[in-house]
């Protein structure tokens, strides 16, 4: 079992075809263990958090942002995850405590954890000019399945997306990962035969992580049949942003009658980061100095 998270792109020889790859266990295991989720949401997370990460490895600067939001108005409630060029991702969700019954399929039941009532939206932030917004209606509320309707209506790109997490017996993350195949423009039709005819066969991409415990040997797998070419690896984090000074920030921008307020009931403040949990604590010199600021 990979003790780091691993991207991988690759292209096809003919150039029919570009990949995204992940193993994503570390990721969604250390996501796991700040939310203290349920099984559901541990698979939600996971699920955001790949596709959040393969799609910020897109991305053609290592500062570019993008920014995935799932809200289909079911029990789990808003899910969001931040990616930089890198693949590093940050992600909140409302309600990690979400626990559903399985599904009719005997799974984790993503889909009505979700909800189908609402759209998934995608924002690309370049650092300069106006961010590209994508919005498209959920179709299931599985996120591979979303995400696959949003690049065909919103950026007109065949793509196919998997994504899954296996969750363990202790609640532990088994596996994570996660492909975004895109085709190309003039593909080569008899490649595109035999990449879906490959697919077709796949069960899950966690189970080909299961038998192989290797990513570029599910890599092999995928693609058995058809010359590729790695292009670049990377190795991702969750990884969150957050820090003091964006927390006195947030407490300037509440106003100086409600930060005059806090300072004269409480005499201090808590400020929990929704990524990453951390905690910021202010006493009341440090609220004073910045109701000063305001």
């Amino acid at each position: 079992m990979a003790d780091k998270n691993i991207l991988i792109r690759s292209i096809d020889s003919s150039g029919s075809f570009r990949v995204f790859l992940g193993d994503m266990r570390k990721m969604a295991e250390d996501i796991r263990r700040i939310n203290d989720s349920t099984p559901t949401a541990t698979a939600i997370l996971g699920r955001v958090t790949t596709a959040a990460s393969l799609m910020g490895m897109m991305s053609k600067n290592y500062d570019d942002r993008l920014t995935i939001t799932f809200n289909g108005g079911g029990p789990a409630g808003k899910v969001t995850a931040v990616a930089d060029g890198h693949g590093n991702v940050k992600a909140y969700m409302v309600n990690p405590t979400v626990d559903l019954p399985l599904n009719a399929a005997g799974k984790l039941d993503v889909g009505g954890a979700i909800g189908i009532d609402g759209n998934v939206t995608v924002v690309k932030d370049f650092g300069f000019g106006d961010p590209y917004v994508g919005q498209t209606p959920l179709v299931s509320g599985e996120i591979a399945e979303d995400l696959a309707s949003y690049f065909a209506t919103s950026e007109q790109l065949a793509t196919a997306v998997a994504l899954g997490v296996l969750v363990d017996v202790d609640y532990s993350v088994k596996q994570a990962a996660g492909f975004l195949i895109q085709v190309l423009p003039f593909p080569d039709e008899q490649i595109l035969t035999k990449l879906e005819e490959n697919i077709a066969k796949i069960s899950s991409v966690t189970s080909l992580m299961e038998e192989y415990q290797d990513i570029y040997k599910v890599h092999e797998k995928i693609f058995e049949g058809i010359e590729m070419e790695i292009m670049d690896e990377t190795y991702p984090e969750l990884k969150c942003d957050c820090s003091v000074e964006r927390m006195e920030q947030a407490l300037i921008s509440i106003g100086k009658k409600d930060l005059q307020e806090i300072i004269e009931e409480d005499g201090k403040a808590e400020i929990v980061c929704h990524f990453c949990r951390t905690k910021y604590q202010f006493d009341k010199d440090q609220l004073q100095a910045l109701l000063e600021q305001i």
